[in-house]
């Protein structure tokens, strides 16, 4: 199924590479494939993007003048593909740091709700009783609270959490909140 690929003849190899043609039709220009949600998620080929288009996989979005011709059909070549179906890809997760704790809880310590730069980061179980330094055991706390919360638990020190924490999703919103 692959003879439609050969190139025109008298096509000149470019750098000894067969597959890239003086004339533009069989190259390895790049064509962005897109998930069907049309979110950007590879580059490819023209030869493997075509292969998807053929095989019913992918639909082609722009496609540039020069086509790809075989003995019977002569194919557009692709600039970018969407897919047919849809590829889950698995969300980035937040790194547990410092910076990233104090953007997830706006700069605000946690138990009096006060706004400052003298935040200090504090485990809700503390790590002398076995708690864990994990997302849902961490939050931004000013130094007066910490200090009188101490190596106690919330009861014990009479506090309370303003909100529960929670490991942050990564979503495109927080990436680029992340970065100002």
């Amino acid at each position: 199924m692959d003879g439609w690929l050969h190139p025109a003849p008298g096509a000149k190899a470019v750098g000894g590479n067969p597959d890239r043609r003086v004339d533009g039709r069989v190259g390895n220009n790049a064509v962005l494939v897109l998930n069907q949600n049309y979110e950007p998620l590879n580059v490819c080929n023209v030869r493997r993007a075509l292969v998807l288009v053929i095989g019913g996989k992918a639909e082609i979005l722009e496609a540039k003048a020069l086509g790809l011709s075989s003995v019977s059909a002569v194919f557009p070549a692709p600039s970018v593909i969407r897919l047919m179906y849809l590829i889950r890809r698995p969300r980035p997760r937040v790194k547990l740091t410092r910076r990233e704790i104090f953007i997830r809880d706006g700069y605000t310590c946690q138990y009096c709700d006060r706004q400052g730069s003298d935040l200090t980061i504090d485990h809700v179980i503390p790590r002398s009783r076995g708690g864990l330094h994990v997302w849902d055991n961490v939050v931004s706390a000013c130094k007066t609270c910490n200090h009188r919360k101490g190596g106690k638990s919330i009861a014990e020190a009479r506090m309370s959490l303003r909100k529960q924490p929670h490991e942050p999703r990564a979503g495109q919103y927080y990436t680029i909140e992340r970065r100002l």
